[in-house]
């Protein structure tokens, strides 16, 4: 799908390049089968040719994100267990998986929204079940839209960085992923122990 999408994006300028970028990253968070990261890369490609620039890239880019996650977290708060009846959440969350997900969240507390973002293949069916155990939208939008302004800056300049060699960006990630993401979840663990360990003082 890429191999499609990519030759529109080089040959569209000003907002309708941006308006295509919005609805593609709206779309992967709410299960378009494309990987989002590879979309960001490419996005951020072309900034190197002058045909977006960096700071709007980041900031389309954020509402995308955080929109398209924002999306199915809302269809799992206000239709509840409903709409894993619907494709494609059906087949993409099961019953098993999704009381998984939620003991996980319960465990770690909201902050773990912040880890989801850096998880792909997971992170609809995570937004999902987040929005199934009815957590509050402010959670999601802290969270996340945090973990987003991380992101961001990190794969726009990592690719005007390196120039011509951004493609190398994704195998580099893919290869420092399981140095990432247990430190993520350290760094949620931390965040949940102050947490509650304040709140233990609070109540005495």
């Amino acid at each position: 799908m890429m191999d499609t999408v990519w030759p529109l994006l080089q040959s569209l300028q000003g907002a309708p390049a941006y308006g295509l970028l919005l609805a593609l990253l709206v779309g992967c968070g709410i299960g378009l089968p494309m990987n989002e990261d590879i979309v960001l890369l490419a996005a951020a490609a072309l900034t190197l040719q002058g045909i977006m620039d960096p700071v709007v890239l980041m900031v389309v880019a954020w509402l995308g994100l955080v929109g398209g996650d924002g999306l199915v977290f809302h269809w799992g708060h206000r239709y509840g267990a409903q709409v894993l009846r619907r494709r494609p959440f059906a087949r993409m969350l099961p019953e098993a998986r999704l009381l998984q997900m939620q003991a996980t969240m319960t465990r770690y507390g909201p902050a773990y929204i912040f880890v989801v973002r850096f998880l792909p293949g997971i992170r609809t069916a995570l937004f999902l079940a987040a929005g199934l155990s009815r957590m509050p939208y402010r959670y999601l939008f802290v969270f996340d839209g945090l973990a987003a302004l991380v992101e961001l800056p990190l794969l726009v300049y990592g690719v005007r960085y390196v120039g011509g060699r951004w493609q190398e960006i994704l195998a580099a990630l893919q290869q420092m992923q399981a140095y990432l993401l247990p430190a993520a979840a350290l760094a949620v663990l931390v965040l949940w122990a102050f947490a509650r360990r304040r709140s233990r003082e609070k109540a005495r």
